[in-house]
């Protein structure tokens, strides 16, 4: 039987790369501990599944030394401000699926004559956080209380998604790598990126996060454009890593959401609600979540109590699944694959400048399953 002559150092830094142990490995490959101490090796198949198994490009494990793999933007954490010189596979992946679809999504604009976005990166950190997000509004055609005029948060959650992909900009909400469930992405890695571009900038939210948080993540992003720079965060407790832009931000995000002179003059009365947080939420059309946080960030109410909500909160949301996206499959697909983007691909199948192997690969969806997918938003004839 052919063996493949891997090199042990490889494999080694294959498992350190998954975050597996050889023992996690031993029940389906029994002789893994002979290849790393390079006593005997895999067979091609058995290489194969050890790939698949570690989330690993088949090819890397073909080569004479572990291949230097860099993050492609810069990665904030909220505690000290850690750069993740090692992100997991997982993110590895999905960062640079959604960069194949920016280039794609950015070829596909030129041809067709599309002008640069002119509010990407016209923002500086120092002006103030209030006429930003005056100023992002009045880009995205929102009047000042346009999350009053919806039923509930979730619904302007919706709106805003809807509303940031009518600006220009490519919006995924995905909590899995790909279509994966096997492959659940990790909120505590990240709750979201943003790759900046004039053409085809794309926004990432991670839909393994609790929903009340992802309105905040999304907005936090859409700051992240005007100011022009990409980057990947964690967010923790919504609080942002010692950056000056990621402090920014969330500046913005919070002042978008929720502005400050609205909630101290409405803090009088909700204060002596049993659950401010609540009535704030209700009263602003955001999460609970991001009422709390904004609360605290005005110095309303303490850290300690604060956290005491959040932390019990997190435990709510894992109690009911938090991050569940559920429902209709199309309906997810429509926020995996992002509706604008889908819709892209679709007319570029359509007016033949696209193979359909192409689309399949561009949108993870293959043969049937993406001919369905297409008729569900209106692209019945690709």
């Amino acid at each position: 039987m052919s063996r493949v002559a891997v090199e042990p150092t490889l494999l080694e830094w294959a498992l350190a790369r998954s975050g597996l142990t050889p023992k996690d490995l031993q029940d389906d490959f029994p002789h893994i501990i002979q290849w790393l101490a390079g006593e005997s090796y895999p067979t091609l198949r058995q290489l194969e599944s050890l790939a698949r198994a570690t989330h690993t490009p088949l090819g890397y494990l073909l080569l004479k030394e572990p291949p230097e793999e860099t993050f492609p933007v810069p990665y904030f954490r909220t505690q000290g401000d850690e750069r993740v010189s090692k992100p997991s596979p997982d993110l590895l992946e999905t960062i640079q699926t959604m960069q194949r679809r920016q280039v794609w999504m950015r070829e596909f604009l030129l041809d067709e004559g599309q002008e640069r976005l002119s509010f990407v990166g016209t923002t500086q950190r120092e002006e103030d956080s209030a006429l930003i997000a005056r100023r992002i509004r009045r880009e995205m055609g929102l009047n000042h209380g346009w999350a009053d005029q919806q039923a509930t948060w979730e619904d302007a959650l919706r709106m805003l998604r809807e509303s940031v992909e009518a600006l220009g900009v490519l919006v995924f909400f995905n909590g899995v790598v790909g279509n994966n469930t096997h492959r659940k992405l990790d909120p505590a890695e990240f709750r979201g990126f943003v790759l900046v571009d004039d053409y085809a900038p794309l926004l990432f939210v991670n839909a393994a996060d609790a929903k009340a948080a992802q309105m905040f993540t999304l907005a936090h992003e859409l700051a992240h454009l005007f100011f022009g720079s990409s980057a990947a965060f964690d967010l923790r407790e919504m609080r942002p890593s010692d950056n000056p832009t990621e402090r920014a931000c969330n500046r913005v995000a919070a002042e978008f959401l929720v502005p400050e002179d609205e909630l101290l003059e409405a803090w009088s009365d909700v204060s002596r609600h049993h659950d401010p947080f609540r009535a704030l939420a209700r009263r602003f059309k955001v999460s609970v979540l991001v009422a709390a946080r904004r609360a605290l960030d005005l110095k309303l109410v303490t850290k300690d109590s604060f956290l005491e909500f959040y932390y019990e909160y997190q435990r709510e949301e894992h109690r009911r699944g938090a991050g569940r996206e559920g429902g209709d499959f199309y309906l997810t697909q429509n926020l995996r694959v992002g509706h604008r983007f889908a819709s892209a691909v679709l007319r570029a199948v359509k007016e033949r400048k696209l193979l359909y192997s192409e689309a399949y690969r561009l949108t993870g969806l293959y043969g049937k399953t993406f001919h369905e997918y297409a008729a569900s938003i209106g692209g019945g004839g690709a």
